[in-house]
């Protein structure tokens, strides 16, 4: 797997500096790079290079800002992606979502796609206090219940964003961990126990 992100590294910095030479734009040579570049590989299929269309539009705006009409307009075709719960519950349990929080297992070729993935959100996240090594990509997460409060309102954005980040942050650097079927109802509804309920250590 290191060789394939060495590979995409080297191509990306080969597609820059071939933009000079070329009509297409960086972005778009950049992307005929990859593709030759990137081999299929168990689960990993070249269908991962495709983007939608909030992707595309995004990467449009990697050096300047995103203009805020366009971000709102990605938001609002994101919100209506979002399958709530139809049981209308939010919170599954905290101590699953741990487990989901610390692993990074999932969608790699090397992964047995009939077992779970995790989300890694301590790669980005501070959340439980006793773990020491984190991630400052994100904000900190520890205390979002307490500090945000216990209402079902608070529960619902924290299962809307965990599911598609681009609903409340267009371009954001985070998975949409629903959208893209890396994590299920179930375990989304852990995490976000992990971040709402008073018993979890993030609001300790």
């Amino acid at each position: 797997m290191k060789t394939t992100y060495l590979m995409a590294t080297l191509a990306l910095v080969a597609a820059t500096s071939a933009q000079a030479q070329t009509k297409a734009p960086a972005p778009d040579r950049a992307t005929e790079v990859m593709k030759a570049a990137f081999k299929e590989r168990g689960q990993a299929k070249l269908d991962r290079l495709n983007q939608d269309k909030a992707m595309e539009l995004c990467t449009k705006y990697t050096v300047t800002p995103i203009p805020r009409k366009l971000a709102a307009e990605i938001e609002a075709e994101n919100v209506k992606t979002i399958p709530f719960p139809a049981d209308g519950k939010y919170l599954g349990d905290w101590k699953a979502g741990e487990r989901i929080a610390q692993s990074g297992v999932g969608m790699q070729f090397t992964d047995n796609p009939a077992n779970p993935s995790g989300a890694n959100c301590y790669a980005c996240h501070k959340l439980a206090p006793q773990e020491l090594s984190y991630g400052t990509i994100g904000s900190s997460l520890y205390q979002f219940g307490k500090l945000r409060g216990y209402s079902p309102d608070i529960a619902k954005y924290a299962y809307g964003k965990i599911y598609n980040s681009q609903a409340y942050a267009a371009c954001s650097n985070m998975p949409r961990f629903g959208h893209n079927k890396i994590l299920t109802e179930t375990q989304i509804k852990d995490l976000v126990a992990l971040l709402m309920d008073p018993e979890s250590p993030v609001n300790k």
